[in-house]
């Protein structure tokens, strides 16, 4: 990243034609900046107030450019702590490029993808899970997507950190006080009572790092795999859910030989949807590839269909197949549907599951208010905080490491100063989520997400 020090200027709306786009500027010389540029309407030089709007023309070499909004944040209360001033503009692509130039040419650097987040981060006015929340904030696709980003920024996530945070602290500290009263054989806590509040700890990381799954597929898009036998009807099923031919749909076994990926939100929660091959044992090497690929799709996914055709008597080879399905996935951590397709056609059975008719879209609404309410139900999890950063995710299995290194100290008896080392270790992962030991390399990687502009 550059000089914190320069003034730096980017269009922070998304590049194309629009009503309207904005220009920030962010830096020391952002409001002496702007001024230069800007009149009022009876030509005179304009004088910017803080949080306050002004209607300008804005020229640049005595040419007139374009009339703007300008708005003046004075630091530190700005996104960036530091002097902000936003001008909004029309939205041509070419008033947008010749006020990047005049900004330019009045000496504002152009700025770096997320160099303005960077900049709130190290003016202290978020830390770096907030700072990481603002990118999910911009990718959300749903409204789930949207509320994990939100509780990261400014919700239950980060007072989860900081009260994990504080508990290591306070853990952490009774044994620097051992260390200081080491000659006077001082016990500030008895072995017991450590060891209780390190397994307070480990379950509260635990905890964590048990959501990742969840979380990061509600950033990302829950994946639901399609499976069943051949001509169940997991074509038509797909097509019914998006109301769409998506799918080709034939008559013909094996129809489907490869993975059909389609995503669609449900009551605010963003689903991807897999059509996979039939689960039929196959000497055709293709057919063979697409269920191979069926069971890695179910495998992956966070919820499975299984579609069968419910005029088939449900003994038959149901169970066989489902259990097989269950025994090739980890279904502990996964969520079974058993669907009884093609209950338009006339059958006896009255299964448990849910009965549907893809082709007449009967038992589709009911299905996908199962989805949408199990899916509520998992975001409740640990009180609606869950684990949506892979990069979190690998700190806080650190974390769990240095406390597992602590509790087998604590019962071989290890003297304070070999104990602080492996609290002082889980301090330090902690650091590396909230952005108190973090590396320049590992910033850069971080805010490179961004787009210019944020």
């Amino acid at each position: 990243m550059n000089d914190h020090d320069n003034t730096i200027c980017a269009i922070s709306t998304p590049q194309g034609v629009g009503g309207i786009a904005v220009a920030r500027l962010s830096g020391p010389d952002a409001k002496r900046t702007a001024e230069s540029l800007l009149r009022g309407k009876n030509g005179k030089k304009t004088t910017l107030r803080d949080h306050h709007a002004s209607v300008c023309e804005l020229y640049y070499d005595d040419r007139f450019i374009d009339e703007v909004v300008a708005i003046y944040f004075a630091a530190p209360h700005s996104y960036t702590g530091d002097d902000v001033v936003e001008l909004s503009c029309h939205g041509s692509l070419y008033v947008q490029q010749a006020i990047l130039q005049a900004l330019i040419g009045a000496g504002c650097r152009l700025a770096e993808a997320g160099e303005y987040t960077l900049r709130a981060f190290r003016n202290g006015r978020i830390n770096l899970s907030q700072a990481e929340a603002v990118a999910d904030l911009i990718d959300s696709q749903s409204q789930a997507a949207h509320s994990l980003a939100v509780s990261q920024m400014r919700g239950g996530y980060a007072q989860e950190l900081e009260s994990l945070r504080r508990q290591l602290i306070d853990t952490t500290a009774l044994l620097e006080l051992e260390l200081d009263f080491s000659d006077e054989d001082v016990e500030f806590a008895s072995r017991h009572r450590l060891r209780d509040m390190v397994n307070e700890l480990s379950d509260k990381v635990t905890r964590l790092v048990s959501t990742f799954q969840t979380g990061n597929a509600f950033k990302n898009g829950l994946p639901v795999a399609i499976v069943g036998r051949p001509n169940a009807g997991k074509s038509s099923l797909l097509n019914a859910l998006l109301s769409d031919d998506r799918a080709i749909v034939s008559p013909i076994p094996g129809t489907t030989r490869d993975t059909i990926e389609e995503t669609m939100t449900i009551d605010g929660v963003l689903f991807r949807f897999i059509d996979t091959a039939g689960l039929r044992k196959s000497d055709d090497s293709v057919e063979a590839i697409g269920f191979e690929r069926a069971i890695k799709a179910a495998q992956k996914a966070k919820y499975i269909l299984y579609v069968r055709d419910v005029r088939v008597p449900f003994d038959d080879y149901a169970f066989d197949d489902i259990a097989y399905v269950t025994d090739q996935c980890d279904i502990k951590n996964k969520h079974l549907f058993i669907l009884h397709n093609k209950c338009d056609q006339p059958h006896d059975s009255n299964p448990p599951g849910i009965i549907i008719s893809a082709k007449e879209g009967i038992g589709i609404d009911k299905l996908k208010r199962s989805l949408a309410d199990t899916a509520h139900k998992d975001a409740s999890q640990n009180g609606g905080v869950l684990l949506t950063n892979a990069r979190h995710y690998e700190a806080m299995k650190r974390i769990l490491s240095a406390l597992d290194e602590v509790r087998k100290g604590l019962d071989v008896d290890l003297t304070p100063d070999l104990l602080v080392i492996d609290m002082r270790d889980a301090l330090y992962h902690l650091g590396t989520i909230t952005g108190k030991v973090t590396s320049d390399e590992v910033l850069s990687s971080i805010f490179s997400r961004f787009c210019i502009g944020k």
